[in-house]
């Protein structure tokens, strides 16, 4: 798994600012970025890409969010050992 740094989650989904990936986290239609450093922020590159599939093909906002939810609940699965 790679983390992306936000330049290249801004790459994947086509967004064109900071803001707008920030905003899509505030309504609930991306991941919160997972701490990588005391002032950085990353994503995992599978949470990045299963959006953009999603976007690509058509989703709806409620959809997206339930998928949010799921990628979320992933990471607590995946830091179960």
């Amino acid at each position: 798994m790679l983390i992306l740094r936000l330049p290249e989650v801004k790459r994947v989904l086509g967004h064109r600012s900071d803001a707008s990936i920030y905003n899509a986290i505030r309504a609930g239609l991306f991941t919160n970025g997972v701490a990588i450093g005391q002032r950085a922020k990353g994503w995992p590159d599978y949470e990045a890409q299963a959006i953009a599939t999603a976007l690509v093909a058509g989703k709806s906002e409620g959809e997206i969010r339930e998928l949010v939810k799921v990628l979320h609940a992933k990471r607590i699965e995946l830091a179960t050992f």
